[in-house]
């Protein structure tokens, strides 16, 4: 199920949910190993005179490849895989269930009917399995281990150490009247998360609704369930910024009793993502991804204009300057133009490469202190130097943007760039898939990426984005329990590797990062890792502190004014302090 919203700034293609996704085989080396084994089984019994009283393989490699496409395997369906007889396959499923393999999960609550599904330790015996006969086969077809080649396709202990498993079903499934319902946010992660319905649904045992919404629909869609008696949903995905509005107006469910009961680790989280989900000391959401904006921009066309990647603003510039060319159909830079929250976003964190938030944070050490914001802190800073400098700024790049910049939102921009139109782009690596999955785009195999230049008084900084799960506060009690499961397990590392080999390239989780088959999907990955352990990702430009949405579309609306030609940067600013400051005045913030 999935609703269209009308809307002016839609995010791609991803709020457009088919009904029924395809069903798809993940794509993972465990997936094809299976197929191979399953050849290589039946080469073995035609060619060898071997006894056929043995089947077990048989029903392991239905069962694996089941469960990874989500398909329901029964004891009746496992059965006929095995060519056996009923009953002598009947023996060797409870000799399976009986060692641990296999899990037996009641379908109905009178348990007379049942499926089947790997356990964990089956799941984790294949996937050692497979990277023991691999390194059996390579050097029987000349393939050495320690070379390139080698090293890319055999990974040593060290490495296979690190290789997440795909996530096993629960031993009981979820109790959820009607199915899990979830108002999600339209971008290839929750796509990944739509086409891998199937396996969710397995996983879980029940059915899976999803309405798919943009960036502003989204939001109003969450205020408007909070004022129903009980939520439409059991999940919302909340973008990183609205959780200090939320929860201070009691709309999401604290989570904190949920954690310390089940001794839930958050270490493996990016901290920024964790620290984003917290209001007033507690924690409301669960990160799903985290997702820097960075500078991206084409290797080959500044090596051929002899241009170092740009670190300053006035680099930058120059750089724009230099490779704009219209009459070839080519532009300097592509960003987010567009009136309110598209505009509000880029000049937040424009304010933030001159070393100013967009309300009066206090400094700490390393950056800004948004989780005690209140009073005074909370004030609007459009008529700071930072904000002026901000707005110079973007009629600088104006002049070599594509035509269509003040209509240019975040997928737009992305486009432009993986297009070949844009030369540099401001990006959301949640978006980056345009660029590193698609072999015909001119960007492909050529792009590099960078925090924000910076401007004067700035230091290296890469605002961060994204988007978290958590559960509305009016969900109807006897539901609370089973949705905290399901939280915890969309959220695992174990999915979150999932979503990422099914189109997605963000993660909040250092663990599946550093999983080999991932990092070798796309260089980004690293890069991110990287910048988020040396904390240069930060949340500041964009707090998640009460009233921050209201500000963010207050400037929005205003500053675009000053790129359309109609108001002065010194008039604009001051329409959007005076605005600002009524806002949160009223809300008695200060």
């Amino acid at each position: 199920m999935s609703d269209l919203p009308d809307e002016s700034h839609p995010e791609g293609p991803y709020d457009r949910l088919s009904q029924t996704p395809r069903p798809k085989l993940s794509n993972t080396e465990l997936s094809r190993f299976i197929d191979f084994i399953e050849k290589f089984e039946e080469e073995t019994e035609h060619s060898l005179s071997l006894s056929h009283g043995y089947r077990e393989m048989r029903m392991m490699l239905h069962l694996m490849r089941n469960h990874l496409a989500g398909r329901l395997t029964t004891p009746t369906s496992l059965a006929d895989a095995s060519g056996l007889s009923y009953g002598t396959a009947k023996r060797g499923i409870e000799s399976i269930i009986q060692r641990g393999l296999i899990l037996s999960r009641p379908r109905t609550k009178s348990g007379k009917t049942v499926s089947l599904h790997p356990s964990p330790m089956m799941i984790d015996e294949w996937e050692a399995y497979a990277h023991r006969i691999k390194g059996l086969l390579g050097p029987l077809f000349g393939v050495d281990p320690a070379s390139d080649t080698g090293r890319r396709i055999f990974l040593d202990a060290a490495a296979t150490g690190r290789v997440i498993s795909p996530p096993a079903v629960l031993s009981v499934r979820l109790e959820l009247k009607g199915g899990l319902r979830g108002l999600i946010h339209a971008d290839p992660t929750f796509m990944a998360m739509h086409n891998l319905k199937q396996q969710l649904e397995s996983v879980f045992g029940l059915e899976i609704h999803n309405s798919a919404r943009s960036i502003d629909d989204l939001l109003e869609a969450i205020l408007a369930n909070a004022g129903r008696p009980k939520s439409r949903y059991d999940l919302v995905a909340c973008d990183l910024p609205w959780f200090g509005e939320l929860a201070s107006k009691g709309i999401l469910l604290p989570l904190d009793p949920f954690i310390r009961r089940d001794a839930y680790d958050l270490s493996d989280f990016h901290s920024v993502a964790i620290q984003s989900t917290r209001y007033a000391g507690r924690q409301y959401g669960m990160p799903l991804q985290t997702t820097p904006e960075l500078l991206c921009y084409r290797k080959d066309i500044l090596e051929e204009a002899q241009l170092a990647p740009p670190t300053t603003t006035e680099e930058l510039v120059k750089a724009a300057r230099r490779l704009h060319d219209p009459a070839r159909g080519r532009y300097g830079i592509a960003w987010n133009a567009a009136r309110g929250t598209p505009l509000g976003h880029t000049f937040s964190f424009l304010m933030a490469k001159f070393g100013q938030p967009i309300i009066d944070l206090r400094r700490c050490e390393g950056g800004y202190d948004f989780q005690q914001a209140s009073g005074e802190a909370l004030r609007p800073m459009f008529q700071s130097d930072a904000a002026y400098r901000a707005c110079e700024y973007m009629l600088d790049i104006l002049k070599y943007s594509p035509p269509n910049i003040l209509h240019m939102a975040w997928y737009e921009r992305a486009q432009a760039y993986a297009s070949g139109e844009a030369c540099m782009a401001y990006c959301y690596t949640l978006l980056s898939p345009l660029i590193e999955f698609d072999r015909n785009s001119p960007a492909w195999g050529k792009t590099g990426y960078l925090p924000h230049p910076v401007g004067n008084h700035g230091r290296p900084i890469t605002p961060i984005g994204g988007y978290a799960l958590a559960i509305p506060a009016n969900l109807s009690e006897e539901r609370i329990e089973s949705v905290w499961t399901a939280l915890r397990h969309l959220t695992s590392a174990n999915m979150s590797k999932l979503y990422i080999l099914n189109g997605s390239l963000v993660t909040p989780r250092f663990s599946v990062s550093q999983d080999p088959e991932v990092s070798a999907l796309s260089p980004l990955i690293e890069i991110v890792d990287d910048m988020a352990r040396k904390d240069i990702l930060q949340a500041w430009p964009r707090p998640p502190v009460p009233g921050i949405t209201e500000v963010i579309s207050i400037a929005g609306n205003e500053i675009f004014e000053v790129l359309d030609g109609r108001r002065s940067i010194k008039k604009a600013l001051s329409m959007a302090q005076d605005r600002a400051d009524r806002v949160m005045r009223d809300r008695g913030y200060y």
